[in-house]
C-alpha cells in the first residue's frame, strides 16, 4: 500500500488535487482510499436519531448500515494517521489529506496567489511540491495541472 499526504495551506487546491488524484489512480486498476483531517468540531448526525442516542449512551462504535453504503462512528481522543490506516480495507493508495506533520510521505499543493511561502521552506519531510509557480524549493516540483504526472510520481514511490 502506497500512503501519500496532501498537504498545503488553506485554499491552495488541497481537495481539488485529491479528488482528481482518485478519479485518476482508480481509471488506473487501482483500488484508493481517503482519510481527510479537519480541525472544526464535526458531528455527522442529527441530535435525537438512532445512532446519535446510541453514542449519547456510551457506544465506544456505532456502525450504521444501509443497503449501499455504511458509516463507522468510533470515539477517539486524537486521530493518530497510524490507527486510522488500520480502519482501512486492504487498497493500493491511500490518499491523507490534511496531515502537515508526520514522517508519513508528503505531496504539498502550492499556488503563489495564495500569498504564503511554500511548507517545504521549512519542512524538508514533504517530498514534493504540485504548484503553479515557482516555490523555490529544493525537493522536486510537479505541475500541478497534471494530475496524470503527479499520479505516476506517487506510484514511483
Amino acid at each position: 500500500m502506497i500512503l501519500m499526504g496532501i498537504v498545503g495551506h488553506k485554499n491552495a487546491g488541497k481537495t481539488t488535487l485529491t479528488e482528481a488524484l482518485v478519479t485518476e489512480l482508480s481509471s488506473r486498476g487501482l483500488r484508493v482510499s481517503t482519510l481527510k483531517r479537519t480541525h472544526h468540531a464535526v458531528d455527522l448526525e442529527t441530535p435525537g436519531t438512532d445512532t446519535h442516542r446510541h453514542r449519547q449512551a456510551g457506544a465506544h462504535q456505532v456502525l450504521l448500515a444501509s443497503d449501499r453504503r455504511l458509516t463507522l462512528m468510533e470515539e477517539v481522543r486524537e486521530p493518530m494517521l497510524t490507527h486510522l490506516l488500520t480502519r482501512l480495507s486492504p487498497c493500493d493508495v491511500v490518499l491523507a489529506e490534511g496531515w502537515k506533520s508526520g514522517t508519513h510521505p508528503r505531496i504539498e499543493v502550492w499556488r503563489p496567489e495564495v500569498g504564503q511561502p511554500p511548507l517545504a521552506q521549512r519542512d524538508g519531510t514533504i517530498i514534493a511540491v504540485a504548484c503553479t509557480g515557482d516555490p523555490g524549493v529544493d525537493c522536486p516540483t510537479l505541475d500541478l495541472g497534471d494530475v496524470g504526472k503527479v499520479a505516476e510520481f506517487i506510484c514511483s514511490i
